[in-house]
């Protein structure tokens, strides 16, 4: 295993960052938790799909929920979700483009709907301090910005 310090590194935590969007997250979790209760369990006496469905439901909003750490090295990124790693090299993107809350990595030359599925979002921390830092690094290592 290399001793090799990441260029660029930092944490971020939507459901601390973020308390507004937070508490109406999960206010509306709540409304659908309750429907879904009338309809599997009172109407359908079906407790089995509640419990299958809400913890779909819950399980694809889980990385607003956990702290995401993103480390950036010379030749790959390694993002660690409370027990996961991931590691992605620079080479497997062939473009990058940002919006308000961070940077999407596309394995495409040009953004296609398909990158949400192959290639990888990058979250910014609250304040976004890496930024600039971030893109700097991209332009270097990926180039086709958009």
């Amino acid at each position: 295993m290399s001793n090799e310090k990441p260029k660029l590194s930092w944490t971020s935590h939507p459901f601390i960052d973020f308390p507004i969007s937070s508490v109406l997250l999960v206010i509306i979790i709540i409304i659908i938790a309750i429907i879904l209760w009338k309809v599997a369990v009172v109407i359908w006496d079906m407790p089995l799909f509640y419990y299958l469905g809400f913890a779909i439901f819950v399980f694809s909003m889980i990385t607003y929920f956990i702290p995401t750490r993103y480390d950036f090295y010379e030749m790959k990124i390694v993002i660690y979700y409370a027990m996961i790693k991931i590691e992605r090299n620079y080479s497997d993107f062939k473009c990058f483009y940002s919006d308000k809350k961070g940077i999407m990595l596309g394995t495409f030359m040009k953004p296609r709907k398909l990158d949400s599925f192959r290639g990888q979002s990058i979250r910014f921390s609250k304040l976004q301090t890496e930024k600039e830092d971030l893109i700097k690094l991209l332009e270097k290592k990926i180039g086709n910005q958009y």
